[in-house]
């Protein structure tokens, strides 16, 4: 199985950073993302970004290079969430992982198991209700990958408390961690979840 890593944006996307320009989305996503397919591939995991270079690729293009392995895969895309345009600092907060609106139920289960690891590391969960650990939506990328998909929103760039979290030790920890604790217990039990996969 091959794991699959997604960045958010792009260099040259317009608003896509904290008010005061110190954070930039497509910047600290790359950043996340290298980690983490490094530290995958160190424990032996199949790991590869899909955009490895600084400019934006569309999200077609995205779904095509994901599409085209044509084997076990799973997708993580990861982003920095915002409330706002980035013209000012604005209160949503907090961290959150998303499906599709036609996900399937390996996709929730990873969902799921992505929001856990967070919790676990006393991490603020945004989530539309207490019972319920992942959002729904209309991504793209989610909704057209023919993998097991979530998409991460590593906290808001737009509130001045998470961008600070996020240039911390601990924040960057966080981001990448909680994706790769999940990832490697899905290398652990990567027989059965290939069986599901084609069941």
């Amino acid at each position: 199985m091959k794991i699959l890593i997604d960045n958010g944006h792009g260099k040259e996307t317009p608003g896509k950073c904290s008010p005061d320009g110190r954070l930039k989305e497509y910047a600290y996503t790359r950043e996340i993302a290298d980690r983490l397919v490094t530290g995958l591939q160190n424990e032996g995991i199949d790991a590869q970004r899909i955009v490895p270079g600084e400019n934006d690729v569309a999200l077609f293009e995205r779904v095509r290079r994901v599409n085209a392995f044509g084997k076990d895969a799973i997708l993580v895309s990861i982003h920095c969430n915002a409330m706002g345009s980035g013209a000012g600092w604005m209160p949503a907060n907090g961290w959150s992982v998303f499906v599709g609106n036609n996900a399937s139920m390996n996709s929730k289960r990873l969902a799921r198991q992505l929001a856990q690891v967070a919790l676990n590391r006393k991490v603020k969960v945004r989530r539309p209700s207490p019972q319920k650990l992942y959002w729904t939506a209309n991504f793209y990328i989610c909704q057209k990958t023919n993998y097991p998909a979530v998409l991460v929103e590593n906290f808001f760039q737009d509130y001045k408390d998470d961008v600070e979290f996020l240039f911390s030790d601990k924040g960057s920890s966080v981001s990448r961690i909680c994706c790769w604790k999940v990832l490697r217990i899905i290398k652990r039990n990567i027989k059965e979840i290939c069986r599901s996969l084609n069941s």
